[in-house]
């Protein structure tokens, strides 16, 4: 009984990174910043590689953290086919929203939230390579 209530209640295990993520680099719309996304422990995160000088600047009146070498999509876990949640982090604000990502093809659709699915907006990332 005892090891019956412990499955139940134990999280359920986490798929691997779909290849369409997996080790995958993606660029915002405007080509400012790049981000690869890999593991991060049990979940799916992406870092930033390489960001315009522009994208550095707005990103420093933000936060004193640099912003190559920064995670801004965080903890993302399976939510159901083809959706992540997670957190995405706007080094602009300096500012973590609850946030789901979509792949659909070569295409990466963003959505962040400020709270409770209010104060949104999305964003769509093209593959890099």
């Amino acid at each position: 009984m005892i090891a019956l209530l412990l499955a139940l209640l134990a999280p359920a295990p986490l798929q691997a990174a779909p290849p369409e993520l997996s080790q995958t680099v993606w660029q915002n719309p405007r080509n400012s910043v790049h981000v690869r996304f890999e593991p991060c422990g049990a979940q799916l995160c992406g870092t930033v590689i390489w960001a315009s000088d522009k994208a550095i600047a707005d990103a420093a009146r933000g936060s004193s953290q640099p912003l190559v070498g920064t995670r801004i999509f965080r903890d993302f876990r399976p939510a159901q086919a083809g959706v992540w949640r997670g957190r995405v982090y706007v080094p602009d604000l300096a500012t973590t929203f609850s946030g789901r990502i979509t792949v659909e093809g070569d295409r990466l659709i963003g959505r962040g939230c400020l709270i409770a699915g209010l104060g949104c907006k999305s964003q769509t990332w093209s593959r890099v390579r």
